[in-house]
């Protein structure tokens, strides 16, 4: 009788350690099990150079979302960046989109600043007003060898 009251208190520990391991694994890994609390929009832009999937989106430097996907619209040859708002952020449907560099030479991410329209974006909505990220390797050759206008 003793034998199976240690088994059971072991197996207990480990289903224990199991579910704890589980519960880390997800909240650690950033996933999400059941819809979770964002909302999707999307920024149109023609150059992403250095953003990627995962990047932080900013509004006044604070984190309010992620990048989720980018990938090139084949019509029009821009790059389409998807991001993942948290729901009680909301953006006006006039904001602008920016890719700055955290740093001089730091990772890159998107800004948002907020506009004056009443009118919110809606999951699935579409930023229209970006500003590509500034080429910092093109300015420098630029000045470098004297084709940059005084």
């Amino acid at each position: 009788m003793k034998k199976y009251t240690h088994e059971t208190l072991v197996g207990v520990f480990v289903l224990i350690g199991i579910i704890c391991i589980g519960y880390l694994t997800i909240k650690l890994g950033k996933m999400q099990i059941i819809g979770g609390d964002f909302y999707e929009i999307t920024a149109k832009f023609d150059s992403v150079a250095g953003l990627k999937p995962d990047s932080s989106v900013q509004m006044a430097g604070v984190e309010i979302g992620r990048v989720t996907s980018i990938t090139l619209d084949t019509q029009d040859f821009v790059a389409v960046v998807k991001m993942k708002i948290k729901k009680g952020v909301p953006i006006q449907e006039d904001a602008i989109a920016s890719i700055k560099t955290s740093g001089l030479i730091g990772d890159k991410y998107v800004s948002i600043q907020p506009g004056g329209s009443d009118e919110l974006l809606k999951d699935g909505g579409v930023i229209t007003d970006t500003e590509s990220a500034v080429d910092i390797e093109g300015l420098i050759s630029k000045y470098v060898f004297g084709s940059a206008t005084k």
